[in-house]
């Protein structure tokens, strides 16, 4: 039996499953070993009696049969618990499964345990008060981000070889950059979001952070598809893994632009350096033509944080605001903005907004078909935070106040989720020993050109499935 988890990719594990070199009872030991040692505090739940026997009855013939997987806390799984990261609903279980889960359990996944997020998931820092500090394999001391940060650091660390995620604002990117790996935020609506869906603020799309791009693309071919429970989820698509490479042809000649701020952040120049050379030789490699043309994108954060805060206030109801002082500071912080400048008239024009910023993405799309950018601002910052307020040497609170500076966290992937267009991030080098992600945003309904740009990325330029010396 092995004491070692996994290290390779998920779709390698079935595998080694179907071949007889491993057993799924295995694997989850494994992992529950890898777990119990690490000190990244990436799992805030196991359900490992379960899990076993799920693993002991697998069925290997499964797209994904025999593989532990883990589920970030803001998805539900009947049964486990279900705080959204929050002491405001510690002790709360859930009464109900996900869609996305149940597809993932049907097509033999075994649910290992829950891995950590931010509060609410409404920042890029897996710090709360409910779980403490989840930290980045790659330096302990760093943030893998949020809010999908446990999932990131669980699958980066070795402790996972694949787990849910989800991207309001960048919560799949963010995390998935922040350690190197790969993640995709699909088209609005493309894995339905049930049961009990909360429609707005329309920017909620769901997924998984993954060591390589045939994980996600098998992950899309077991959960995407209309759901009524979600009634903007979309049809079903099939052959997401076997049209894999399918359309490298198809690439040769599309148009790209490089523009690493997106006209909206401020992005640490040795950042924006690494992007540049990464987009550069994807461009080479996939044929792609290189464009030059305006990119100047509104920075986003205070009508995405409006947005969202509304939704926290309809889950919160009676309990707020006499539930204030159990918030992290930037929950707080948003809310406090929220309650105290939130009316009709602001309202209005948030809508106004994102009208706005629907016809510049349809503009900039008719004239390109990918927009290469960073998906990251700098260089993962402090494990227990707070958010960076400079960029590099540059302090962004001294020189546009303290709302615009935070408003760069963020500021280069909500674009993509406020208009609904799919984006991945893609492993694209390192900087002082931390990865850097390249973020490539395309049309709506046109995944499957993005999934293929990566396998060009991951082919080209292999990225470590697992950060260095991980896991212990």
């Amino acid at each position: 039996m092995t004491s070692q988890p996994w290290l390779g990719d998920a779709c390698s594990l079935v595998d080694a499953f179907r071949k007889g070199e491993l057993s799924p009872v295995e694997a989850l030991d494994a992992s529950y070993g890898a777990i119990s040692r690490s000190e990244l505090n990436a799992f805030c739940h196991l359900d490992e009696e379960a899990a076993r026997t799920a693993a002991a009855a697998a069925d290997v013939s499964l797209p994904f049969g025999g593989v532990p997987i883990a589920v970030k806390e803001l998805d539900c799984v009947e049964g486990w618990p279900y705080s959204e990261a929050s002491l405001v609903f510690e002790g709360r279980v859930a009464d109900s499964t996900s869609t996305m889960v149940e597809r993932l359990r049907g097509a033999g996944a075994v649910l290992a345990g829950q891995t950590t997020a931010s509060e609410f998931g409404g920042v890029n820092c897996t710090h709360t008060k409910i779980h403490g500090t989840t930290r980045n394999p790659w330096n302990p001391e760093r943030t893998p981000g949020g809010s999908s940060g446990g999932t990131a650091a669980a699958v980066a660390g070795g402790l996972i070889p694949i787990a849910t995620g989800g991207d309001g604002g960048g919560s799949i990117r963010i995390p998935a950059g922040y350690v190197g790996m790969f993640g995709l935020k699909s088209t609005f609506g493309r894995i339905p979001r049930g049961p009990h869906t909360m429609q707005p603020p329309l920017t909620v799309t769901i997924g998984c952070i993954s060591r390589s791009v045939r994980d996600t693309a098998r992950w899309f071919d077991v959960c995407n598809g209309f759901d009524p429970r979600d009634t903007l989820s979309l049809p079903r698509v099939e052959g997401w893994e076997t049209g894999l490479g399918g359309h490298l042809g198809e690439l040769r000649g599309k148009r790209a632009a490089i523009h690493v701020d997106l006209g909206a952040a401020f992005v640490n120049p040795a950042v924006a350096e690494i992007v540049t050379a990464g987009a550069e030789s994807l461009i080479a490699d996939a044929g792609l033509e290189r464009v030059d043309v305006s990119v100047s994108l509104p920075q986003a954060g205070f009508e995405w944080a409006m947005g969202n805060l509304v939704t926290l206030q309809a889950s919160l109801g009676d309990l707020y605001p006499g539930c204030a002082d159990l918030f992290t500071p930037e929950i707080m912080f948003g809310m406090n903005i929220a309650t105290s400048q939130f009316n009709l008239v602001l309202a209005g024009a948030n809508e106004k907004f994102r009208i706005a910023m629907n016809e510049s993405m349809a503009d900039l799309f008719e004239e390109v078909d990918f927009v290469f950018c960073a998906t990251n601002p700098d260089v993962p910052f402090n494990a227990s935070g707070p958010l960076p307020l400079s960029v590099g040497d540059r302090d962004l609170a001294a020189e546009f106040g303290i709302e615009k500076a935070l408003g760069n966290n963020g500021a280069l992937t909500m674009p993509a989720n406020l208009t609904g267009n799919p984006a991945v991030t893609i492993p694209a080098g390192t900087l002082d020993g931390m990865p850097i992600g390249m973020q490539v945003i395309g049309k709506h309904h046109q995944e499957e050109l993005l999934l293929d740009l990566a396998v060009v990325a991951e082919r080209e330029r292999p990225w470590p499935l697992v950060a260095p010396g991980y896991p212990v």
